[in-house]
């Protein structure tokens, strides 16, 4: 069994701040635990613009705190999400988030993230492994 606490991720190499200054992001739970997922607390800040592609993942988002835009670039739909929205982005869309206020929310990734990965010129994080134990 494993416990850990935001607090215990502060400042650590599971707190992970983007090249863009646009989010930050608590790795809680990564590829190297070998559960098949992982789970990460992420803001992302106001009045900023975040254009993402996950190729390679599949995410679910739930809000828990803010409110933001969410736009599909394959769709154009357009997309209010608030705490207890969740979006799912189960065919790799391309998409903007642009947060009213701080967004805080719970992402969950399939395959699990390393913790290392940042988003490519793209907007897409590369798919990272965690070396075989042996």
């Amino acid at each position: 069994m494993i416990v850990r606490s935001l607090k215990d991720i502060e400042n650590t190499e599971r707190h992970v701040r983007a090249a863009s200054g646009t989010w930050e992001s608590k790795r809680i739970v990564l590829a190297k635990e070998k559960v098949g997922f992982s789970l990460h607390e992420t803001v992302l800040y106001a009045g900023t613009e975040t254009s993402m592609w996950y190729a390679n993942h599949i995410e679910a988002v739930l809000c828990v705190e803010g409110e933001a835009e969410l736009t599909d670039h394959e769709s154009g739909e357009t997309h209010w999400i608030e705490p207890g929205t969740m979006y799912l982005l189960n065919g790799h869309e391309r998409h903007t988030l642009r947060p009213k206020t701080d967004f805080r929310c719970v992402c969950v990734f399939n395959p699990p993230v390393t913790g290392r990965e940042d988003h490519d010129e793209n907007g897409v994080y590369p798919l990272l492994t965690e070396p075989e134990e042996g």
